[in-house]
């Protein structure tokens, strides 16, 4: 029987069993690692999915990340924090972090979290989301892996740098925006090499300042080392006719909010001798502007009003983000996580190093 989809819950079970078993990570870092991973596949990112396993055992494997590594709390006020994730699992930092943000925010009305030495904490929308579950506002933020250039530059000095907004409207889905602040998120660009090798046109330029469409080679520059010259262009493009000077701006202004005050590791030191990834969260309660209930409300009439207006020409729907990916959860949890052939394969080859069975759907 052809592999596609498999459930969720044995997905789940045996991604924390190759991130404990074949990584050595704890049990408790293992689930939580396997909850935000399998999360991704469901919801349609394949790119911050359980293919993922092969980045984390690369930096255990060279010693730039700690699976023993615990999480603390370095520094802290009534509405704030500092936690170092001590070059252990992101997953572990970034959920102490934001649990201890929600339960301040809760006592105090709102708390900001800056957390340094920390490692990849998959898709930011899982640790935003959180905070909307708690009713509040939620904000996740993080620097990456070098992956993009300055707008007019050549060099790879900042990361993909996502932004994720999180805002309750009293039902799910959430309002959530999730986005990298680059024209894509560098896990796509793995997706596109596995998948075909081909990616559009505005993605990535070369190591002249030129399109490049051959995502095999975007790895070799990206990812292997062979330039330290070309990378992803932020949103915008690499001019500033289409505003390339404003997603340059947004990725900007991430770096500073997670390494910048958490006296982090900037994304251009990063994965040096450590991991070193910094992030930034916050939890909002909405009762400090008002009536909870009623504001949920009336965040519902905009985005109604929105889901509702005339549609485009060859359009049948007006989408708010975050609807997409609650749509293709439930159709997960319903139907199996569809899995491509590529990452298949992927958990195949490390079920084997690791001494474990192959994965059936």
């Amino acid at each position: 029987m052809e592999r596609t989809t498999v459930g969720y819950e044995k997905l789940r079970n045996y991604v924390a069993d190759m991130l404990e078993k074949g990584l050595g990570y704890s049990r408790e870092a293992a689930e939580t690692g396997a909850w935000v991973l399998v999360e991704a596949d469901a919801r349609g990112h394949a790119s911050h999915g359980a293919a993922r396993v092969e980045l984390y055992h690369n930096l255990i494997a060279k010693g730039k990340a700690d699976p023993h590594g615990q999480p603390e709390i370095v520094s802290e006020t009534p509405v704030s924090m500092v936690i170092s994730g001590n070059n252990g699992s992101g997953f572990a930092a970034a959920k102490m972090a934001m649990e201890r943000t929600i339960e301040k925010a809760r006592q105090s009305g709102t708390c900001m979290t800056a957390v340094r030495d920390s490692g990849h904490f998959g898709m930011a929308g899982v640790w935003a989301e959180m905070a909307a579950d708690a009713g509040m506002m939620g904000i996740a933020l993080t620097n990456t892996i070098r992956a993009a250039i300055p707008l007019f530059g050549r060099e790879r000095l900042l990361g993909t740098n996502p932004i994720c907004v999180a805002i309750p409207r009293g039902k799910k889905p959430h309002f959530m925006l999730d986005m990298a602040t680059t024209t894509v998120a560098m896990g796509k660009v793995e997706v596109a090499a596995r998948r075909g090798g081909t990616m559009p046109e505005g993605w990535f330029v070369d190591e002249n300042g030129k399109d490049l469409c051959d995502a095999g080679r975007a790895l070799e520059i990206a990812r292997l080392g062979a330039s330290p010259y070309g990378g992803i262009v932020f949103l915008g493009g690499s001019g500033e006719t289409l505003g390339g000077h404003k997603g340059y701006g947004l990725g900007l202004l991430v770096e500073l909010l997670t390494a910048g005050i958490s006296l982090g590791a900037p994304t251009f030191d990063a994965y040096s001798e450590r991991c070193g990834i910094c992030h930034y969260f916050q939890a909002t309660r909405l009762d400090l502007f008002g009536d909870s209930g009623a504001i949920q409300e009336h965040v519902e009439y905009i985005l109604e009003k929105l889901r509702s207006s005339p549609k485009a020409e060859g359009h049948e729907r007006i989408y708010i983000h975050g609807e997409k990916e609650y749509e293709r959860r439930m159709k997960s949890l319903e139907e199996g996580v569809y899995l491509d052939p590529a990452t298949w394969k992927k958990l195949d080859e490390y079920a084997a190093l690791f001494g474990m069975p192959r994965l059936e759907p």
